[in-house]
Parts: C-alpha cells; structure tokens; sequence
C-alpha cells in the first residue's frame, strides 16, 4: 500500500524565502482499513503488548452517561457493520431492514455504564522503522498511544497514555486484552487501518508568522485564488489558500506543525523541565477537506472524485475516528526527554 502526496501546487519558500529556515519535515500516516497485525504499525489494530504486563485502565472520573448514552466497542462495530452494508446498496435500497433497524434503536437506547476503571483503547502503535520521525527513548523503537473511551469532567477529548518500549524485548505477547465493558463516544473506536507513512515538508500556520510576513502571505494568496467560483471552497476565504493547501497538512501524522484552528498558538511548556514542547503525533478525524484536493493523495484522487453512490468507507474518513466536531487531538512531546509526561490540545 503505497500513497504518494502531489506536488505543492507553488513553492512558498521560493516566493517567500523567510520561510525556508522554518520547514519541518512530517510524516503523513496514511490510515487506510485493513487488518494489521501486531508487527504492523498501525491505527487501531492489535498492539505488542507483553502479557507480563497490566493492561492500563482508567481509574478517572468519567463523565455521566445519561449526558450521552454508553454502549459498547462491540456494540459500535456492529452499527458500522449495518451502516456499510446498507450504504453499500443501490440509491433506490439504501434503507435498514427491519432486524437491522431493531439493532440500531437497541445500540442508540444505550445501556448502563458500570462502575469502576475502565479499560483503555487502543489507538496507534508505531515503529520507528516505519515511522524515522519519531523520537524515541534510549533503546526504545516502538511508540503505543491508547486512550480512554470516556471524556472526563472539563475535557473534550479522550485521555491519552503513551508507551515506548522495545519490540525484542516484549517476549510473550498479550493475545486477548481486555476491552471496556461501556464507551461514550462512538468515534472513540478506531477502525483498524494499516499505514503507508510518507514524509513531506511543513511551514506554520499564518497565525504563527511575523505579521507582516503573514500579511504577504495572505495577499497573495488572494491573488493566487482571485475569481473563486460562488460556492467553492475559496468563496470570500481567499487569503486561506496558503494556510489550505501549502503549510500544514491534513489528516494522522507525526511531526510537522500544529494544525491550529479556533484557538490562537501557545506554547505547550514541559511539566519537568519547562521545556517548549514540540507536535509529535496528530489524531485527525478527517484525511481531507471537502473541496480542497492538493492534499489528496494521487492513489485516492478517483475515489475522493466519484459520485455520492460510491460504496463506503468514506476515504476522508478512514479511521473513523471523530474529535470534537471533527478537530484534530494534537499530542506534544518534550525534545529534551521522549519519556517526559506529554500534553494534548484539541486544534
């Protein structure tokens, strides 16, 4: 599985050479469904985990169930199970049958949520191999992200737990952890996908640029995209396109820049050492933005281009995964120490 990002449609260094000191190279994930196994890096797929050690849980205080109803990982893969087969059916059928409706007004009922820790989730697992960005500890080549199903109390996004450890080193390999008995958030489950990382080259955000360089940027961008069609992604947004489709790349990937959008950038500060933290992986709920295609990879541009009666999944959203109202959780990690505590932010 092989997927190629197109060439930037101009080269901002070349026109706006303050940019060159700023680039940064990311590694574009690529999550596609598939079926990874546990030397695979992956999204949510079977991780390496030894069964000498506990599976983590969450001992927090979760937010109330009857805010959203709970259900269950099972649960969910079933309701995507009936969604797909009956999206996949011609225009004219594409409805439940009567047991499939039964199922779904039984999984959107809910159930009760039971008491005590909960068991996290897996999320990513990555190889430094596969993956050259990351930046491990001494000895350490495997990263593995999981998180709770819940939100808690204050929080709009899942709490995450990261794990370094070695792959040699694991020995017996757990083959049945356990899962939560309850979930809150349906796009708190990962669909497993495999990953095909690229590695491409980032600048900030405007928001993060000297104004006045920000100010050349946006005119120009206003003049590359003078005439948008009514109604097109660039309607009245025109000074956007830089922001858009030449700095910060959409969609699961390690490194690069912040992907920034209701708040304003703060510098996230490490807790030991004081440190400025630096993106380390961004767990995005969408691959690409409707009507902004440079981003899409040249091996998906015919599917992203089909007509709404083309058979699911959805190629923005391969994970299935759902942040928010489809933000990004942005994880920080401390360049002076991989094994420091890391910081989240939804952007």
């Amino acid at each position: 599985m092989t997927r190629t990002t197109p060439p930037r449609p101009a080269d901002v260094a070349a026109v706006f050479p303050r940019l060159g000191p700023l680039a940064r190279t990311a590694t574009r994930l690529h999550p596609r469904p598939g079926s990874p196994s546990r030397q695979d890096s992956s999204v949510g797929g079977p991780l390496l985990w030894p069964s000498a050690e506990p599976w983590p849980h969450c001992d927090g205080t979760h937010w109330a169930p009857d805010v959203l109803p709970a259900t269950s990982p099972a649960d969910v893969r079933l309701l995507r199970e009936i969604r797909s087969a009956a999206t996949s059916r011609p225009p004219e059928d594409r409805f439940y049958t009567p047991d499939e409706r039964a199922v779904v007004e039984r999984i959107n009922a809910g159930h009760p949520c039971p008491a005590g820790p909960v068991a996290l989730l897996p999320v990513a697992q990555l190889y430094v191999r596969e993956v050259p960005g990351l930046r491990p500890p001494g000895g350490a080549d495997l990263l593995q992200v999981l998180w709770c199903p819940f939100d808690h109390p204050g929080e709009t996004m899942p709490r995450t737990e990261l794990f370094w450890r070695s792959a040699a080193a694991v020995g017996g390999v757990l083959t049945t952890p356990p899962e939560p008995a309850a979930m809150q958030h349906r796009g708190y489950l990962p669909e497993p996908c495999l990953l095909s990382p690229e590695q491409i080259t980032e600048y900030p955000l405007t928001v993060e640029l000297e104004p006045d360089l920000c100010e050349e940027i946006e005119a120009w961008s206003v003049r590359q995209k003078a005439g948008a069609l009514p109604g097109s992604a660039y309607e009245g947004m025109e000074e956007m396109y830089y922001d858009r489709e030449l700095a910060v790349s959409p969609g699961w990937k390690v490194g690069g820049w912040a992907p920034w959008s209701f708040t304003d950038p703060t510098t996230q500060h490490c807790r030991v050492c004081d440190s400025p933290m630096e993106p380390m992986l961004t767990i995005a709920s969408r691959e690409h933005k409707t009507g902004i295609g440079s981003w899409t990879p040249l091996e998906d541009q015919a599917a992203a281009a089909s007509s709404p009666d083309a058979v699911p999944p959805d190629p923005t959203t391969p994970t299935q995964v759902t942040i928010g109202d489809a933000y990004n959780q942005q994880i920080y990690a401390c360049p002076a120490s991989p094994e420091h505590p890391h910081t989240a932010l939804v952007q």
